[in-house]
């Protein structure tokens, strides 16, 4: 009976339901002061070197138990038992290096116990401290008034803030979450994308009972927005936060409560009866040209955005606003829309600006400005200043409503004889004969009735002491309003425009760039304008390698020196970095230098010998054979040249050569006669032959038949005689026949050389040109009329160097 016997079992991996292990990691760390932590968004944090090396080695002791748990029992006498610890041996090596991802910790302030979750930004703190974002020392409750002194050997070395206690802890992932907002009045379309791009950006993790802050962008009023939520839900349930990193995450948005839900509906349909373009909201502005002037109507605390596209760059440019009823504070905003300026014009960032307290304002730009060179168009905005109790919408804070303020704005190209100024120009010459100035009022009237004037000008009218030269009835409400800055030389006539002034240039402390960290701070809202459209790193740009509209990046304190000598921004100074294969040459080549890797093309373009065209009428070849990378003379450079002093390319000299010693080139001329009278006597026998020195082709061109000997022996003798001349020198074109190729390619050349412009640009190519063109790209028109524009001399261009 024969043995069954049957190899030994594998020894298999179970998939048993065992739980899932997590890393294990924990450690106390002082908290770095804000003065010293660099900004960090949402819920990121900074640890120390030595944390990494400690998550790392505690990740392989993680990696380790989990190859341990998994493995069967060793069996000595199992071949395939080895096999199977190498291959956890191997496992064990890829993943005892490897942290899980997201990494995400739980946060302990032990002084007041409160707990919130967070992600790593990086491993660059101080060691034995711990840097944290605004958010997260907010949810801790910590603040550096918290700091305590260092004594080291009896002295006081440095300040140590509170302790933080960090644990690794790793999240489920988030399904759904639950918002409330704190405040009354949102509008899901003003939130709804922040919100996904703000929690994409800056956030790992959601800690329930937290308050979230979105901020958002500028409200109608130039100010900045936030939406403030408070976070109060989760699924998976029962988890105290949940991560958001590589999840589909659905956002519940539900009202406090009642009161609260009734206040915003109230609120968005108010928002609704006022949007720009109703009849009690701002106008909605659009675009406007130099021939008709624009009317519309704004409420205090709003913009209404203008574009004016095109203008005479080669004259003055006046945009010129006029408030009605003599409103002072209605102000007028440029900016130029460009490359390097892309936002529309605000009170805290603008290019151009009138303020003054005046119902009239005015700005001319002169067609030597700097800023306009490349302007697309002009970006113009008309701000309604409003005090700080107003609100969006013409609302104030104790519900009181205002109403919109009306204007017009035009555009025009003034006489250049006109004043620039907005203040009246005065004279001394009367416009009448007899007229005299009166010294109270400073108008001029008659002679005659002088005194009379005067008598009631005194007793009824005061000029202004101050000297700005305005004239106002005694006792009005006009004077009493009257206002002179201490400080400066403006003046109004309103309380809006003195508080506008002041809030203008006299705010009551000092203002701080809101989109950058630097540490510079401004007296004025114009200084702070001329910082976000200048050196701040948040000035949006359109950018000229990636063509995306970027924030231009780098530090507002330390400018850097590389990009204002390549007069590029930061950003595109690093994005420019990047590499691109020439089209022209197929080197690699950085983006931000391409332009002067052009430029050394045009150079060598201008320094180019231009080709030189077979002596044969019907032949499209040139002598040194043209190549597609540019090279006139590449065909030589081979040791490929025509070979011959007659001025015909190698393929026409060929049936004409022969090895005998010809010193003097007679037994040359006969050939080249035998070979005109060959053709003009029998003909090459080609249909396409459009040759006027050969048989087939005066047929097929209808200027005749055969020429007898007697007949082509006159004919050819200009030819001969001038067969060894220099160019220039009676040096006379030949007339061979050549294969159809050929003839086409010289035909091309003629009509693409006869071309004035056209898609090749001023002044088009000459024959020889347009010749090598079509010889290097094999005929192909198209091919060669890039050749033409990559590698030729125009017409008008000439030959440099």
């Amino acid at each position: 009976m024969d043995d069954d016997i049957s190899p030994p079992a594998s020894p298999v991996l179970e998939s048993r339901p065992h739980p899932q292990p997590s890393l294990t990691w924990s450690t106390q760390l002082a908290l770095t002061p804000s003065s010293l932590t660099p900004p960090l968004p949402g819920d990121k944090i900074l640890l120390p070197p030595s944390a990494l090396e400690a998550l790392l080695s505690a990740a392989s002791n993680l990696s380790a138990d989990i190859v341990r748990r998994d493995l069967p029992a060793f069996d000595p006498y199992n071949s395939s038992s080895y096999s199977t610890y190498r291959a956890a041996e191997a496992q064990f090596q890829d993943q005892k290096q490897t942290l899980p991802y997201p990494l995400t910790f739980r946060l302990v302030n032990p002084g007041n116990g409160r707990v919130v979750y967070a992600g790593i930004r990086e491993f660059s703190a101080e060691d034995g401290q711990v840097g944290l974002s605004s958010f997260l020392r907010g949810a801790l409750g910590v603040e550096d008034d918290n700091a305590e002194k260092v004594v080291v050997d009896g002295e006081e070395k440095e300040e140590r803030g509170p302790m933080i206690t960090i644990h690794a802890k790793q999240l489920p992932k988030g399904t759904f979450v639950k918002l409330r907002p704190l405040e009354p009045g949102y509008d899901p379309d003003d939130w709804k994308a922040l919100l996904e791009q703000h929690l994409r950006q800056n956030y790992t993790t959601l800690t329930n009972g937290q308050v979230l802050v979105v901020p958002g962008g500028r409200a109608s009023n130039g100010k900045k927005e936030e939406f403030r939520f408070l976070i109060d839900g989760f699924k998976p349930e029962g988890a105290d936060a949940v991560c958001v990193v590589d999840t589909d995450l659905e956002v519940d948005i539900e009202a406090l409560n009642e009161d609260q839900a009734r206040e915003t509906m109230k609120r968005i349909a108010a928002k609704m009866t006022k949007m720009p373009g109703s009849k009690e909201g701002s106008s909605a502005g659009g675009e406007m040209d130099l021939f008709k002037a624009q009317e519309g109507q704004i409420l205090p605390g709003e913009y209404v955005d203008y574009q004016l596209p095109s203008w005479n760059r080669t004259q003055s440019l006046e945009i010129e606003l006029q408030a009605e009823d003599g409103v002072e504070d209605v102000n007028l905003l440029i900016s130029p829309f460009s490359p390097t300026q892309q936002s529309k014009p605000r009170i805290d960032g603008y290019v151009f600006a009138e303020l003054e307290g005046r119902p009239t304002k005015r700005i001319r730009l002169e067609p030597s400005n700097v800023e306009l060179e490349t302007a697309e168009a002009l970006n113009i905005a008309v701000y309604a200043f409003a005090a700080e109790d107003a609100q969006p919408n013409g609302h104030t804070a104790n519900g009181t409503t205002h109403e919109p303020k009306h204007f017009t704005l035009r555009a025009r190209h003034p006489d250049p004889k006109e004043p620039t100024l907005n203040t009246p120009q005065s004279s001394d010459t009367p416009p009448n004969e007899g007229d005299v100035r009166c010294k109270n009022c400073t108008q001029w009237v008659p002679g005659r009735t002088l005194m009379l004037h005067e008598n009631f000008c005194l007793r009824n009218n005061l000029l202004c002491p101050k000297g700005c030269g305005q004239v106002f009835q005694k006792r009005s409400s006009e004077f009493t309003s009257h206002w002179h800055c201490p400080h400066d030389s403006s003046y109004g006539n309103t309380p809006t425009s003195h508080l506008q002034h002041d809030t203008f240039f006299h705010p009551t402390s000092v203002l701080r760039c809101p989109d950058c960290s630097t540490s510079e701070t401004f007296s004025t809202l114009p200084t702070l304008a001329h910082h976000r459209t200048s050196t701040c790193p948040g000035k949006s740009i359109l950018c000229r390698f990636c063509h995306l509209v970027v924030p231009q990046e780098g530090d507002p304190d330390v400018p850097n020196a590389e990009a204002l000598l390549s007069d590029m921004t930061p950003h595109e100074l690093a994005d420019g970095a990047r590499t691109t294969e020439c089209h022209l040459c197929n080197k690699i080549v950085r983006l931000r230098d391409m332009d002067i890797h052009l430029k050394n093309h045009d150079l060598d373009r201008y320094s180019r010998p231009p080709p030189i065209v077979c002596r044969n009428v019907n032949c499209g070849r040139t002598l040194d054979t043209c190549s597609h990378s540019g090279d006139t003379r590449a065909g030589t450079k081979m040791g490929q040249g025509p070979g011959n002093d007659v001025g015909l390319c190698s393929v026409c000299f060929g049936p004409l050569y022969v090895s005998m010693y010809d010193p003097e080139n007679k037994a040359l001329k006969r050939r080249v006669e035998r070979r005109y009278l060959q053709q003009l006597g029998t003909g090459c026998g080609k249909t396409w032959c459009n040759n006027e020195f050969c048989k087939t082709g005066r047929t097929s061109k209808g200027i005749g038949a055969a020429v007898s000997t007697k007949d082509a022996i006159p004919m050819v003798k200009p030819f001969l005689d001038g067969l060894l001349q220099p160019a220039g020198q009676g040096q006379t074109g030949l007339h061979f026949c050549v294969n159809e190729q050929s003839q086409k390619r010289r035909g091309m050349a003629e009509l693409l050389a006869a071309e004035d412009g056209g898609p090749m640009g001023k002044g088009g190519f000459s024959l020889e040109w347009c010749v090598g063109a079509l010889e290097a790209e094999k005929g192909d028109l198209g091919e060669a009329r890039g050749w033409l524009r990559n590698w030729a001399v125009e017409r008008g261009e000439g030959r440099r160097g």
